[in-house]
């Protein structure tokens, strides 16, 4: 089902606009730009990208979201005509904090731009955590590396991918899942990220394969948890790794000794 003609509507009067003066605006006929704003015509995609840009919604929310639902005022809009859906507050004007669970995981992949969805999360406030967009994530199992099963993983909403910082810890969603990485650098067509783990190589992320990216903020741990100590990781690579170039080294020897 489609809002489109309805938003449009709900829109230009918002603003206090003839259907004659809107259509000026975005360089219209009012005969041609009433047929859309009655449903009697599809508007094609030049016609899309302009009411868009004019109102700064996407194009997404203009066709699938009942815009009238939602104040407009707390919409988050985004560089690139991007918006983020909701912005939820209390009574007092304080930003919620939606908790996505690892069990959800696709579910959020599915509708992290659908406001209903966000909605129907749970929300938490941390009074600390003010002037950005945060996010929840709930580790399951060891779906997150090195944050325990049930601990909560808070993310500053990541606008541009120049904001990434070498060494920083961030949550990326991506088309495979929710995961939590350090940034290592960023390439032409793809990010490189690492694990905390250091027996994991880094690798990289296709930027079209990402969805959203929040800066790592702050950690909640589960009730009763207790920290484990590892051996030192580097060390332990270290050795590894003399081990490999021992064994490659004997395997020289006799490739060689056989000939």
């Amino acid at each position: 089902m489609s809002f489109f003609s309805s938003n449009i509507r709900f829109l230009r009067n918002r603003r206090g606009l003839s259907q004659k003066e809107l259509a000026d605006e975005i360089l219209l006929s009012r005969v041609r730009y009433s047929k859309y704003e009655d449903g009697r015509s599809e508007a094609p995609y030049e016609v899309l990208i302009r009411i868009s840009k004019y109102y700064n919604i996407s194009i997404d929310l203009l066709l699938t979201v009942d815009i009238m639902k939602y104040p407009v005022d707390d919409l988050l809009n985004l560089p690139g005509n991007k918006v983020l859906l909701p912005v939820v507050v209390d009574a007092e004007g304080h930003d919620y904090i939606e908790i996505v669970p690892q069990k959800a995981s696709m579910g959020y992949l599915q509708g992290f731009s659908d406001p209903e969805y966000i909605e129907s999360l749970q929300k938490m406030y941390l009074p600390f955590l003010k002037n950005g967009k945060y996010r929840a994530f709930l580790a399951d199992g060891d779906s997150m590396p090195p944050f325990a099963d049930q601990s909560v993983i808070i993310g500053e909403y990541v606008e541009k991918l120049e904001e990434l910082k070498p060494d920083k810890a961030y949550i990326f969603v991506t088309k495979e899942g929710i995961t939590y990485k350090t940034f290592v650098k960023k390439n032409e067509k793809s990010v490189t990220v690492s694990a905390d783990n250091l027996f994991y190589e880094p690798y990289n992320i296709a930027l079209e394969d990402i969805s959203e990216i929040w800066q790592f903020v702050q950690g909640i741990l589960p009730k009763d948890y207790r920290p484990h100590y590892l051996p030192d990781q580097a060390n332990i690579r270290s050795i590894l790794d003399d081990a490999k170039r021992s064994i490659g080294h004997l395997e020289n020897m006799m490739l060689n000794g056989n000939q």
